[in-house]
């Protein structure tokens, strides 16, 4: 069971020391987990999870129990935030512990398939496939029948508000229309679980609310919504939950909302903003008393924002794009100051210490 956070989730786990000692095994399991399955159970459980690949640590000795609801994964790259969610979707396997999904074990590969839907941070297209081709592939890969594969494609793609640009080549899409196109693909089978690898990675602002509000959706029906970032803002407002991982470990757990609120001061969001006017957008930012500075892009097509309120500032901008003063073609966090927060979050603990 993982361990509640404190007031502000700022409740920080002291990292356990890597385990690569074959023959100490995991403890033995609650006899409700044996084969891998809780009959019934709606619950996503890791008990005592480590995934080495070779010498190489993926996580280590992760004990979590997740509700349905909207949980986020939060850490840098590299932290094992990929490898948590290829161990939920059953796409690797644990190198000790174990691992229930709503009652399935990764020895039910199939049945643990169709009740997950994955939407990874790469973008691995077929050379030459459309968007409609693309969702409607993976239904059929899912088993069905050509009929009822092309209307849960469509109702999908309508659903990411990409009907429009179905029938076009995904080569062509932009790195928004990209990330669209595959949590279509992600949702078309209805999935109780959806898992979600960096998913608003250059979505404009629009798109990014939309998106959001579809995964609240989801969440409202009593799904599962597993969402990664390095971003902590942007979950800030929108998970019930989150992980905080640091090398393969759980580092700490809870609301984000607190942390935010209790660093904005003295480390506010840097955000990076490519727009056609952004002259004109500094203007407007200088505007609100919670931007301490914004620099336009020497090469004209950018702006670089720091904000004590990213929602607020995220509001403006989807104003300005609405009104058609500005036209954005990408919102990209500045990483050196989410990094500084993630350092300041993790402080002295990591993995090795006692």
């Amino acid at each position: 069971m993982a361990r509640p956070a404190a007031a502000g989730g700022r409740q920080l786990a002291r990292a356990r020391r890597p385990v690569r000692d074959r023959a100490r095994r995991a403890p033995a399991p609650d006899s409700r987990l044996r084969g891998g399955a809780v009959s019934g159970s709606e619950h996503i459980v890791l008990e005592d999870v480590s995934k080495f690949y070779g010498e190489v640590l993926g996580v280590n000795r992760i004990d979590l129990e997740l509700a349905p609801g909207i949980t986020a994964l939060v850490g840098p790259n590299g932290s094992g935030k990929t490898t948590l969610m290829n161990l939920v979707t059953g796409l690797v396997r644990p190198t000790e512990g174990r691992i229930d999904v709503l009652g399935l074990g990764p020895e039910r590969p199939e049945e643990l398939f169709r009740a997950v839907g994955y939407c990874t941070q790469y973008d691995t297209f077929p050379r030459g496939i459309r968007g409609l081709d693309f969702v409607r592939l993976y239904l059929r890969l899912h088993g069905y029948a050509a009929r009822d594969a092309e209307r849960l494609a469509r109702a999908a793609i309508e659903r990411v508000g990409m009907t429009d640009a179905a029938g076009r080549r995904v080569g062509g899409y932009s790195k928004g229309m990209k990330q669209r196109i595959k949590l279509a693909q992600a949702i078309a089978h209805e999935p109780r679980v959806l898992v979600l690898d960096e998913p608003l990675n250059g979505l404009d602002p629009l798109a990014r609310a939309e998106t959001l509000e579809l995964f609240r959706a989801f969440a409202a029906e009593g799904r599962h919504v597993v969402i990664s970032s390095h971003i902590l803002h942007e979950v800030d407002d929108l998970a019930a939950r989150v992980v905080l991982v640091h090398g393969g470990y759980v580092v700490a757990e809870g609301a984000v909302a607190g942390v935010r609120e209790e660093l904005a001061e003295e480390r506010p969001l840097q955000v990076l903003v490519r727009c056609d006017r952004p002259a004109r957008l500094a203007a407007r930012a200088f505007a609100d008393d919670h931007v301490v500075e914004a620099r336009v892009d020497p090469d004209g097509r950018g702006l670089a924002v720091r904000t004590r309120d990213a929602e607020g500032f995220y509001r403006m901008l989807s104003g300005l794009a609405a009104a058609g003063e500005i036209e954005i073609e990408a919102v990209l966090p500045a990483d050196d100051d989410v990094q500084s927060v993630y350092q300041y979050l993790i402080g002295a603990v990591a993995p090795g210490s006692a």
